[in-house]
């Protein structure tokens, strides 16, 4: 942690900030924009596609949230005081919100729309953002290594409690005449 912060080029330091703060803004825009498009084009699959993703942001930070007061874990900064703090962190460390949400929603989407230029920079993104947490002395890399396990395991989760409902209303409508 500390030769990645103490000795990280710091005219990178405005790009990772940067980076850092799309996590939420893109986060939240990307299932209000899935979901536009499929308003406006009247398709109810990519409208669920849209859904698909807010609710695997909310299960995301939902448990993000529930650990980092449980574990309550101090910041890098706090605990090390040679390590330099260059951006906002106020909450409890661990996990790192913002890569839980930034790896929730790469993976959300790619699997909402598996094409490779989809997945490719989805991922990237999200792996920027949870190494910017740390070169901004923020987050350990444990932090991080959790909010990415998070994320995507909240959109695996989110997809299969999805994929289970929807079988099981199937089968209901089928079974009472519905369908």
């Amino acid at each position: 942690m500390r030769e990645l912060n103490l000795n990280r080029n710091r005219k990178l330091d405005n790009t990772f900030r940067g980076i850092t703060n799309t996590a939420s803004a893109i986060s939240i825009a990307t299932p209000l924009v899935v979901y536009a498009v499929g308003l406006i084009k009247g398709d109810i699959t990519v409208k669920k596609q849209g859904i698909y993703i807010a609710e695997t942001f909310v299960v995301s930070a939902l448990i993000s949230t529930a650990l980092k007061y449980s574990i309550n874990r101090e910041r890098p900064f706090t605990t090390y005081p040679d390590i330099e703090k260059e951006t906002n962190g106020g909450s409890p460390s661990f996990p790192s919100g913002h890569t839980s949400m930034a790896f929730a929603t790469a993976t959300s989407l790619s699997i909402a729309f598996p094409k490779w230029y989809v997945i490719v920079p989805s991922f990237l993104w999200a792996s920027a953002v949870g190494y910017s947490r740390m070169d901004l002395g923020v987050h350990y890399p444990s932090d991080v290594l959790a909010g990415a396990i998070i994320g995507c395991g909240s959109a695996y989760l989110t997809y299969q409690l999805n994929h289970w409902i929807n079988k099981k209303s199937k089968k209901e409508r089928l079974f009472y005449g519905r369908d």
